[in-house]
């Protein structure tokens, strides 16, 4: 099966951009002047990213926030319409983490639900049980991931740029969503993003997108593509799909159970995941730091005293820091500042077990 282009994908390649194959799509891993680049300049300035390949998944109608309520980990109840909540999509059986996810929930009666890149059929088949489950009728679950393109603008001094696009624009906040009228086409903007920096996601129709970009471009913002996004993220201890999520990972393994309410009622995945909450966690997510500036890799093994306890799931070198840092599932009696090894093809790498994120937000 070909693999899906973004709407901006002539763009891409005319910059000059390596495209890769990610999640079922062909997307931008680098520009000419290079991951490094790219990476410290969302640190210290702001970049743009093609984030196209997210799905969305518009939601409407009367019955909506009840079936999102039982689909889902978070409490839309801790939030309201105008805002945006990060939260997960559990398998029923073992609580493992189908899919993690951001809402924005635009209007009253209409969320748009944002999968990962390859998931977005399994979040509609699941709102689709759960609409049957609950004899919802005033649902609609709609894929419409090719109507649009969504940019990512991060840095912290991405809101500074933009406001020379559109004050509309820059001004919405952290966690909040907003329709946002730009040269006579309308655009939803989330507070929202994947590198631990500010800065907003824009979801700009297909036919606009190209002028939309131009214009982020000619305000100073620099492309990014995934190598920048992925050290980015991982400077955040933020998890990805696949690596610190998926089959056989909970959300509390992941150290992400903020993201779970116990007080809202039924969810997929519940009662599995409350009976490891009660036995309690045997791994957790932990970061490890090393010296020097060989990477750890993932798949690499952590031992202890000679014991493996624990494989490597995302490992790089830090920009920022100037050394390796990774992160692991390793047993839940493992503390901060323990001392660990990696084993790098063949060659140990000291590691200290240390909280995340590695690097906190610039701005």
């Amino acid at each position: 099966m070909t693999d899906r282009l973004s709407p901006l994908d002539a763009v891409h390649r005319s910059l000059g951009a390596k495209v890769v194959p990610f999640g079922g799509w062909e997307m931008p891993l680098s520009y000419p002047e290079g991951t490094l680049a790219e990476h410290h300049a969302c640190r210290h300035d702001a970049v743009v990213f093609d984030v196209s390949h997210l799905g969305t998944v518009r939601v409407s109608g009367s019955d909506a926030y009840e079936v999102l309520q039982r689909a889902f980990t978070n409490d839309l109840g801790r939030v309201e319409s105008g805002r945006a909540q990060y939260t997960h999509l559990l398998d029923r059986s073992d609580a493992s983490v189908i899919d993690d996810i951001i809402i924005w929930w635009v209007d009253e009666e209409r969320f748009d639900v944002m999968p990962n890149a390859s998931n977005t059929q399994r979040v509609t088949d699941a709102l689709t049980e759960e609409s049957l489950a609950a004899g919802a009728s005033d649902i609609h679950a709609v894929d419409v991931t090719d109507t649009r393109a969504i940019l990512a603008v991060q840095g912290p001094r991405a809101r500074e740029r933009l406001r020379t696009i559109s004050p509309a624009i820059a001004a919405v906040e952290r966690f909040c969503v907003a329709p946002v009228e730009w040269n006579g086409v309308e655009l939803v903007v989330a507070g929202t993003g994947y590198t631990g920096e500010d800065g907003v996601e824009i979801s700009v129709p297909v036919g606009s997108a190209s002028e939309l970009w131009a214009a982020i471009i000619a305000a100073g913002v620099q492309p990014a593509g995934l190598g920048a996004r992925d050290t980015l993220r991982l400077e955040a201890g933020l998890p990805l799909h696949g690596h610190e999520l998926g089959d056989g990972i909970t959300s509390l393994q992941a150290r992400l159970g903020w993201a779970v309410s116990w007080t809202k009622g039924e969810f997929r995945g519940r009662s599995p995941l409350e009976a490891e909450k009660d036995a309690g966690v045997a791994r957790i997510l932990r970061g490890l730091a090393t010296e020097g500036r060989r990477p750890p890799r993932e798949g690499a093994p952590v031992t202890r005293d000679g014991v493996e306890i624990g494989v490597v799931t995302s490992g790089n070198y830090s920009p920022e820091l100037g050394h390796g840092i990774a992160l692991a599932f390793l047993p839940a009696d493992i503390a901060l500042g323990d001392a660990v090894i990696i084993d790098v093809r063949g060659t140990d790498l000291v590691a200290v077990v240390t909280s995340t994120p590695f690097v906190t937000q610039t701005s």
